[in-house]
């Protein structure tokens, strides 16, 4: 099998909107520049998985986190791809070493080897497609069976730009690729979503990949766990 890791990135988070949790560890720098001293704190390693159904927008999720980028029409992940990033959170340094693996169907059983020393795993749906969310806690059956019994497991629902209420979004419907892509869109309730993940054990987080609410969110909260 061909070796799924691709050149990892390094950027930090953009300033724009910036948690003031989690941020470059020189942030007198440029925010395209990273650097880690080791001199003043030491580095944790952090494994993190990211899985769910194809399409639901992982990459696009880890995108925006490691780059601060959205890509519109994003190839879709062929087995497995690995990016890092490093930001300080409080009094340590993370580096996040993050598996993207593939949502589609025929990469299923490649997923073990990716999530049996993970640390902490993002399982992503579509708020916009209910059957993304069941296919989501398949996968949480499946690493909570089969995982680190310590793992740290995130339920994220993504799109959440595609169901913003109209009066709070300029764009035109019709920009989302969806018909009527706001409030008429979404098939997965927030209050259910939530009350599953409780329910799980799981933490829970509605994000938009495309303009970035919520995805800090997610790597602040599992790197404080």
């Amino acid at each position: 099998m061909s070796n799924p890791r691709q050149s990892a990135s390094e950027t930090a988070p953009a300033r724009n909107g910036e948690n003031p949790n989690l941020k470059p560890v020189n942030s007198s720098l440029p925010f395209t520049y990273f650097c880690w001293n080791e001199t003043i704190q030491a580095l944790t390693q952090l494994f993190l998985l990211l899985t769910g159904e194809a399409a639901v927008g992982k990459s696009s999720l880890v995108l925006r986190f490691v780059n601060n980028d959205f890509q519109e029409n994003k190839e879709p992940t062929i087995g497995a791809a690995f990016l890092t990033q490093k930001c300080r959170l409080e009094d340590k340094v993370i580096k996040f070493e993050i598996w993207d693996t593939a949502g589609q169907e025929r990469f299923h059983s490649l997923a073990p080897m990716y999530y049996r020393n993970a640390q902490a795993a993002v399982v992503v749906y579509d708020v916009t497609k209910a059957a993304s969310l069941d296919k989501a806690k398949s996968w949480v059956k499946e690493l909570q069976r089969q995982a680190n019994p310590n793992i740290v497991i995130a339920l994220a629902g993504n799109k959440i730009d595609l169901v913003q209420p109209a009066e709070e979004s300029e764009e035109d419907p019709a920009e989302n690729g969806r018909e009527g892509g706001r409030e008429g869109g979404r098939q997965v309730p927030t209050e259910e979503a939530k009350a599953y993940a409780l329910e799980a054990g799981l933490l829970f987080f509605e994000t938009s990949a495309k303009n970035g609410d919520g995805v800090r969110d997610i790597f602040v909260e599992i790197g404080t766990q």
